[in-house]
């Protein structure tokens, strides 16, 4: 019997837009910075190889690949890296959310902004909490996850661990077959090796991105139409986005989002949240799609957000 992730993995599939072309803009993926597989340069590389010229790279937690980009002088010519974060903000008494939490991009940060730079400390630290804690409790559960661990790549200070590397492990060790599995079985709420998030609040994600002089935008929100109330909370906080083009949304989805961002004066964003676990790059890109007209809304509320910090 397939799992209820995989299943709706799969109804999400069935009904996934079809792009009409290649799309130009992703404005949200992750490097091995925080949870993807890719260095900074490979997966700016790839995406430039497909047609991508305007990425965002919003790494969990951490700026640490787009300065690396920086450093290395490692963005090729006719594709510019809009430097990004995202937050797992923590939503306290609202049992509803998913794991009790919303994730907020921060598009268009600034990489040198040193208050930002000391919040995204702190919520590194409480990840590195979180995953020692969740370390533990494999442990206890038969795991031999440290030895695991020790064969992944390393990991540094500016670097934000997170559960996709846990489920990395417990795939070489035999005790999940991918990493959607491993969340189902071991690492998502209500299953043995849980251990409930800590860190900034979805209010205090947003100002310190604003502060930062970014643009705060819901990710991966389905659920928008339905929980307009939180959504409308989220804008009195600074809210300025919402990502409408996700990779894996089905076109109700789309449609549904994009109203809300309609009626809601919400700047439409859109990404393939790509990690590399189920694919190379070029394809999950073939299944992208977000228009053109993004950029222009995007690049108009980041000449504002810049403004105002």
């Amino acid at each position: 019997m397939k799992g209820a992730a995989a299943a709706r993995h799969e109804a999400i599939r069935a009904g996934a837009v079809i792009p009409p072309k290649p799309s130009t803009i992703d404005l949200h993926t992750h490097t091995s910075r925080s949870d993807g597989l890719l260095p900074p340069a490979e997966l700016v590389r790839a995406a430039a190889a497909v047609g991508v010229r305007l990425l965002a790279i919003t790494d969990h937690d951490t700026l640490a690949g787009v300065r690396e980009l920086r450093l290395e002088g490692a963005t090729p010519a006719g594709i510019e890296v809009l430097p990004g974060i995202e937050i797992n903000a923590v939503v306290r008494g609202r049992p509803e959310l998913m794991e009790s939490e919303v994730h907020v991009l921060g598009l268009g940060v600034d990489p040198d902004d040193d208050e930002l730079e000391a919040e995204l400390a702190r919520q590194r630290a409480a990840r590195r909490a979180r995953f020692d804690l969740m370390v533990g409790r494999l442990r206890g559960l038969g795991f031999a996850i440290d030895g695991a661990l020790g064969e992944l790549p390393s990991t540094d200070d500016e670097d934000a661990l997170g559960r996709p590397r846990l489920a990395r492990a417990l795939i070489a060790l035999g005790g999940a077959t991918s990493v959607e599995d491993a969340f189902e079985r071991w690492l998502s709420r209500g299953r043995p090796a849980y251990v409930p998030r800590d860190g900034l609040g979805p209010v205090e994600a947003i100002r310190a991105i604003r502060r930062a002089g970014g643009l705060p935008s819901l990710a991966h929100f389905p659920e928008a139409p339905r929980r307009r109330a939180i959504v409308a909370e989220l804008i009195e906080a600074g809210l300025g986005g919402i990502e409408v083009y996700y990779r894996s949304f089905h076109q109700a989805w789309v449609d549904g989002v994009a109203a809300v961002a309609r009626d809601l004066g919400l700047v439409a964003t859109g990404g393939s949240d790509y990690h590399g676990d189920l694919e190379t790059y070029a394809e999950a890109h073939a299944g992208l799609w977000v228009p053109p007209s993004v950029e222009a809304p995007l690049r108009e509320a980041l000449a504002v957000a810049r403004v105002a910090a």
